[in-house]
């Protein structure tokens, strides 16, 4: 499994057993003094692969509404791509260089796409439809297209496990919280609403990027502080979320400068939190019924803290979360009495991509 980002290849390779044969990661990809480009970072990988290597599975971010499942790449898939990259150009580039580099190195093997944004194509129209021109819209493609898609899915499926139910009798909201983060609300394992939107830029506060704001501030950024497009999408992008509000994209380095009495890093948890607790509620309101709450991705498995705050106050829902059981970071951390299961459930993309590239070639 390839997982192809801009400057980056994260690889791992399973055996029919899940089993993880070898794994790792070529990083700085294009920086001076480091490897050139893709080709060159796949020629690092080659020699730590097993031999005997059957499939290959990409992660790709932006399938737009053209692949709304997994396909075997060909060269009019890999065409199609290309076509894609002004949907996603922070992202779709890397995952198309890295199929090109590896349908090179393995001509003969079938290459799989998974693409982040196909789980959400079961949105309903009021969800994915943004209130703007329809024929400016449809000419350009604009709607909610929704990422972490290969997350959510598999997260939905371990949470019903854990569970113990069907799928189908779910009603979920899932908390992907990592450097990039999103909710999603998942009704009978189909995606109903999530945070993302057209870019992944929309949404919950993330590490560097801002998430929901209002869209005239991009045109005032322009008009009276005189600042490119370019430079309004790299403070949004690089520069804004957590790192944006305290100087420190990292949930644990703001904890403990919170901890510290920084006023910066506590106002910087409190919009983070508050904005998760905000699309709590709206996903709940979506969902009618909720059956469990689900946290996962590097902060949501690994913070008590932003999970107990992000919760706090929603108790006359039914909402609770034991002190004990989220410190001690249990699977199910809210207390019995609790109407709303909370869960912690591990992601693993890379897994969840190598399932998916069995299941296409059977």
């Amino acid at each position: 499994m390839l997982n192809s980002g801009s400057s980056s290849i994260k690889y791992r390779v399973f055996d029919s057993a899940e089993r993880v044969l070898a794994s790792g990661i070529v990083e700085r990809i294009g920086e001076a003094g480091h490897v050139p480009d893709h080709h060159a970072a796949l020629d690092r990988i080659l020699p730590a692969l097993p031999p005997g290597i059957e499939a290959c599975g990409h992660r790709v971010v932006h399938g737009g509404d053209q692949f709304t499942a997994p396909v075997v790449v060909d060269d009019t898939v890999l065409a199609a791509l290309r076509d894609l990259i002004p949907l996603a150009p922070l992202h779709n580039p890397g995952a198309v260089a890295g199929i090109e580099a590896a349908r090179a190195r393995f001509p003969d093997l079938p290459h799989v796409a998974a693409f982040d944004t196909a789980f959400h194509h079961s949105l309903p129209a009021a969800a994915r439809t943004y209130a703007i021109s329809a024929d400016v819209a449809a000419r350009y493609g604009i709607r909610r297209y929704g990422f972490h898609g290969i997350s959510v899915a598999s997260v939905v499926r371990a949470t019903a496990a854990l569970l113990d139910r069907p799928v189908t009798s779910l009603n979920l909201i899932v908390l992907h919280l990592g450097n990039g983060a999103s909710a999603t609300a998942v009704r009978g394992g189909q995606s109903v609403e999530t945070s993302m939107g057209f870019t992944p830029l929309e949404g919950l506060v993330m590490g560097t990027r801002s998430g929901d704001l209002d869209p005239s501030l991009t045109l005032y950024l322009q008009r009276v502080a005189g600042l490119p497009p370019s430079d309004v999408d790299d403070l949004l992008q690089h520069h804004s979320g957590l790192a944006g509000l305290c100087g420190d994209n990292d949930v644990r380095s703001v904890l403990k400068l919170r901890d510290q009495g920084d006023p910066l890093a506590t106002l910087a948890l409190d919009v983070y939190c508050h904005r998760i607790r905000k699309y709590v509620g709206a996903y709940h309101a979506v969902l009618g019924r909720l059956d469990g709450i689900v946290f996962t991705a590097g902060v949501g498995e690994h913070s008590p803290e932003v999970r107990a705050e992000s919760l706090a106050g929603l108790s006359s829902w039914g909402i609770l979360v034991d002190p004990d059981l989220n410190a001690a970071g249990a699977d199910v951390i809210s207390p019995p009495t609790g109407q709303v299961a909370v869960c912690v459930v591990p992601t693993d993309e890379e897994r969840a991509i190598a399932e998916v590239v069995r299941e296409t070639l059977r």
